[in-house]
């Protein structure tokens, strides 16, 4: 099949989609692969440049265009697109590897994929019960004339994909291709009796909330890690458990080593790498039952519905109390952890690649599709 020599990706700077970029960029490195990497959303950071440059199959390209799920945007998602256009043109890649939706539509010379980490329309379902409001009616459509535009849909879990095929499907062609973790990056330790959770305190599909409101009542203090600073001004509130702010990934790898047990009751995590992290270093695993988070995690993980809180506590009361079942499920989740390796992702992304290349140039080319 096609071999491929290099890699045209995007990349947003303000979420998780940063550490899956790197981590596949990672592996592509050990297969030979050279990636460009181009940034949107907001500048990179000192501590993402230092991740970078530890990669030397790694270019970045920066930029400041605003996102398709932010506010006004769509001058700047324009503007982006014909840079990427751009550098496609300048440096001629083998795949070009999309982490945003819209500009699955771009006229693309070379077979183009989007991944569906998360979106605003599915978020809103999970979080607040209801369809997204008129004023995401315009994003929507953005969304799904990229999506249904690109070579191939890509989504780290099938409850994520089922969910993209509902809101803006049908879609070309599809597959589940999980996310991944270096073990090594994430070693266990001497476990202490504290929960730890990561997440922006403010957001509502963490669900951090409702850790705030048992904590109180738990003989464990409950820890969490994130930003508490609103993007639309203000600081989120969260009185009863102890902020540790914004941390580097080596400052957390080194949180979850220590916490007996990682709580994080989402209403919507399509895969979830902090949880995929705090297994692999050896946390016992209380979730918010999803279908996402059962399908990823099965029998590891204790599951509670978003909206229980008497269960949350309970969940986390009993493992507290109980250190043999605690142990047990930690090792678990670890072992249930282990086999999203990135070995196994970038082998499912390699053998992607090489299907779209050895399809005819019409099955990837994106049609013509009328400005919305």
């Amino acid at each position: 099949m096609p071999t491929v020599q290099r890699v045209l990706m995007t990349a947003d700077t303000v979420g998780g989609v940063w550490a899956y970029a790197l981590e596949l960029s990672r592996a592509l490195g050990h297969e030979g692969i050279q990636v460009d990497l181009a940034t949107l959303g907001a500048p990179v950071s000192a501590v993402q440049w230092r991740e970078a440059r530890q990669l030397p199959n790694l270019t970045l390209h920066e930029s400041h265009y605003r996102l398709e799920w932010m506010d006004e945007p769509w001058a700047d998602v324009r503007a982006s697109g014909q840079w990427l256009l751009e550098l496609e043109a300048a440096l001629a890649p083998d795949i070009v590897h999309l982490n945003g939706f819209c500009h699955g539509w771009l006229p693309w010379r070379t077979p183009a994929l989007v991944v569906s980490h998360s979106c605003v329309l599915s978020w809103w379902e999970a979080v607040k019960g209801e369809q997204a409001p008129e004023r995401y009616a315009h994003y929507g459509r953005e969304v799904s004339r990229g999506l249904c535009a690109a070579a191939c849909v890509v989504a780290p879990s099938a409850a994520m994909l089922a969910a993209t095929e509902r809101l803006h499907g049908p879609l070309r062609f599809t597959r589940v291709i999980p996310n991944a973790r270096r073990a090594e990056a994430y070693p266990p330790g001497p476990k202490e009796e504290f929960v730890l959770a990561a997440g922006r305190l403010w957001d509502e599909a963490k669900n951090l909330a409702a850790l705030d409101a048992v904590a109180p009542g738990l003989p464990f203090p409950v820890r969490v890690a994130g930003e508490v600073q609103h993007p639309g001004g203000g600081r989120a509130r969260a009185p009863h458990v102890q902020s540790l702010g914004t941390l580097a990934p080596g400052e957390l790898a080194g949180w979850m080593a220590r916490a007996a047990i990682y709580a994080l009751p989402a209403r919507y995590e399509p895969f979830g790498l902090s949880i995929l992290e705090a297994a692999l270093a050896g946390c016992a695993l209380v979730l918010g039952d999803i279908p996402s988070l059962r399908e990823v995690w099965g029998e590891a993980a204790r599951f509670v519905h978003p909206d229980d809180e008497e269960g949350l506590a309970r969940a986390l009361r009993e493992l507290m109390a109980h250190s043999t079942e605690r142990e047990r499920l930690a090792r678990e989740a670890r072992a249930r952890a282990l086999t999203f390796t990135p070995r196994r992702m970038v082998e499912a992304y390699l053998e992607l690649y090489a299907a779209l290349r050895a399809r005819p140039s019409e099955a990837w080319v994106s049609p013509a599709l009328p400005a919305s």
